[in-house]
């Protein structure tokens, strides 16, 4: 693997890694299923295929943090608006 894309590796690894703190089942499972998946395609060689999976593990990390919003936008709603 390249430089340049063993830091995107790297960088996506971390970023995901922090966003996992607030997981819904616990950091553990998140850590233990990132590292599986990150270390199921350690091998791969080809620049083209490691930049497709890059770009998809940052969409999964855009998706992480709208979910998180939307916990913190319910938990807002819920505290300053009657239900009734």
């Amino acid at each position: 693997m390249s430089q340049p894309h063993r830091r995107a590796v790297l960088n996506l690894y971390k970023t995901l890694l922090y966003l996992g703190r607030d997981w819904p089942q616990g950091y553990d499972l998140f850590r233990k299923r990132l590292h599986k998946v990150f270390t199921k395609n350690s091998g791969e060689q080809n620049p083209e295929k490691v930049q497709i999976m890059v770009k998809h593990g940052e969409f999964v990390v855009k998706e992480i943090e709208a979910l998180y919003k939307l916990k913190k936008y319910r938990a807002m709603k819920k505290r300053y608006y009657d239900e009734n």
